[in-house]
């Protein structure tokens, strides 16, 4: 795969060969409750399986088994708010290469503790993902590791866009796709492997209304800084980059509908799961339940696939908002 030019739907084929018996196909399971109350089939594409707890897995083994020998001496390095670097070093552990993964103090302390479990250097630099990315390149400069971007690299996105090849599989007159978007990667590799395909499926993107990279990005036409605050979707945190040099482009291209979620809508949304499907989500990972339990959404008539992205949340916090 070359760096200047797009990513592709064969790209994404060789991404899903490539990262085969590595990583989880997870099941796109029939919501009951979900489905009676829209009149049409509603399933949950549940990325909750992988074994690091959340899609980021499929990105992050499919740029490590990219790598060149050297590069895989040297080791890697990562910034992230949580589930992209337990990927990192979930792949990196079983592949023997060397891990760092730099996060700022906004990541919750159950994400900390599960990459440090995995063997991983772990640096906690600042209150932004743009501290924590500062940081690590300077580490880079100083000792020559190779970056694994946690989301805006075609590697990246086409190991992601192996969830739309999956969807398609299992339900191929799927008429909506939701998809938590943050930085663009699960998005941008979905949405190429959705649209080459079933061009005439809608795709939304949802995050949350406190600094939601992306969608401000989108509606100023250009990548823009936010203010990274604290949120129940943790996960979907950080900025996009002024850089931006794929996920933007791709998803301002592919997109259909954005939406934005309140506090309180993530809340009901991770009650939802866990009530009705008994399934454990993350913030960031339960915001499509969120967007289409809403009402707020312009549906296409006909089956919809949400992606539930990550269950990677600290019980307690999950236990009391449940209840």
């Amino acid at each position: 795969m070359c760096a200047d030019r797009p990513v592709t739907l064969t790209d994404i084929r060789d991404a899903a060969r490539r990262i085969a018996g590595r990583v989880t196909r997870t099941p796109l399971r029939l919501s009951p409750s979900l489905s009676e109350r829209f009149g049409h089939p509603v399933r949950l594409k549940l990325e909750t399986m992988q074994d690091t707890g959340a899609f980021k897995l499929r990105g992050a083994t499919n740029a490590l088994l990219s790598l060149s020998d050297e590069d895989k001496a040297r080791g890697v390095i990562a910034v992230s708010t949580g589930n992209h670097g337990r990927g990192v070093a979930y792949a990196a552990q079983a592949l023997g290469i060397k891990c760092a993964v730099y996060m700022s103090e906004l990541v919750p302390d159950v994400k900390v503790d599960a990459i440090r479990k995995l063997g991983a250097e772990v640096v906690i630099v600042g209150r932004s993902q743009d501290d924590a990315e500062a940081a690590a390149f300077e580490r880079i400069e100083k000792d020559g590791l190779k970056y694994i971007h946690p989301f805006d690299t075609p590697h990246v996105i086409a190991g992601q866009g192996t969830i739309g090849l999956e969807i398609l599989e299992d339900m191929p007159d799927v008429a909506n796709v939701l998809v938590p978007l943050s930085g663009g990667g699960l998005f941008a590799g979905i949405a190429i492997a959705i649209k080459s395909l079933r061009p005439q499926a809608r795709l939304i993107g949802i995050s949350m209304d406190r600094g939601a990279a992306m969608i401000e990005s989108l509606r100023a036409g250009k990548p823009v800084p936010v203010e990274e605050v604290e949120s129940l979707a943790d996960s979907l945190g950080g900025g996009i980059g002024l850089q931006n040099a794929y996920t933007f482009e791709i998803t301002k291209r592919l997109i259909d509908e954005t939406l934005l979620l309140t506090e309180d809508e993530i809340a009901a949304a991770m009650r939802t799961l866990f009530r009705e499907d008994r399934i454990v989500a993350e913030g960031g990972g339960a915001v499509g339940v969120g967007a289409l339990v809403s009402g707020r959404l312009n549906l296409n008539p006909g089956p919809t696939a949400i992606v539930v992205s990550g269950c990677n949340v600290d019980m307690g916090r999950f236990l009391e908002i449940v209840s």
